[in-house]
């Protein structure tokens, strides 16, 4: 049998029993404001796809991250269906959430403008005044913009990072898996 002596300075359930009450005096010290803030938000109420639903919701606000979604589906999707504008919407947040893209909304929306025609939002770079002259068509996707970065489901394109009017063809689209058609927009799922 072998003997073992533990002393008080390398005692684990000491060393364990420091290192809790130095949290604790850590936690204690942040603003309670701060806390609050840092809360996880309430599970959003179950989204509807359609006009009604986003009607119900109250005026959207926000800051600069909001109003690149916005304004991004205003020119992108706002004569699409809401359950389409959603499908818009979730393509930027799957960008953001990837390696491959910009890590902030207005990062994904305004990729590429500094290059001749490397947007990757088409109203981005097409030499047009990006005015807003359609305030309640505005009203709406701002809500669905709010409702997004507020955690709605993302369950309508399978995780697409890329879509396109049934107008055109790009090349990425014969390469990429198609996911999803809605309304007007074929939503594609850049390949791993």
């Amino acid at each position: 049998m072998a003997e073992t002596s533990v002393s008080r300075s390398n005692n684990p359930t000491q060393q364990l029993g420091s290192l809790i009450g130095a949290e604790q005096r850590a936690l204690n010290n942040i603003p309670e404001d701060m806390l609050i803030a840092l809360r996880p938000k309430e599970a959003p109420e179950r989204v509807k796809y359609d006009k009604s639903w986003v009607a119900s919701q109250p005026k959207a606000t926000g800051g600069e991250q909001f109003a690149c979604l916005a304004q991004a589906l205003y020119f992108e999707a706002r004569g699409e269906t809401v359950k389409g504008q959603f499908a818009v919407a979730e393509v930027i947040l799957n960008r953001v959430d990837s390696q491959s893209y910009p890590n902030s909304i207005c990062g994904v929306v305004q990729q590429g403008a500094e290059r001749r025609n490397g947007c990757q939002f088409s109203y981005i770079c097409d030499g047009r005044p990006d005015t807003i002259s359609e305030q309640r068509a505005y009203a709406r996707v701002a809500k669905i913009a709010r409702a997004m970065i507020d955690g709605a489901p993302r369950a309508l394109t399978d995780g697409a990072t890329h879509f396109h009017t049934t107008n055109i063809l790009p090349r990425w689209a014969r390469i990429f898996p198609n996911t999803a058609k809605i309304g007007s927009h074929l939503f594609y799922r850049q390949p791993s």
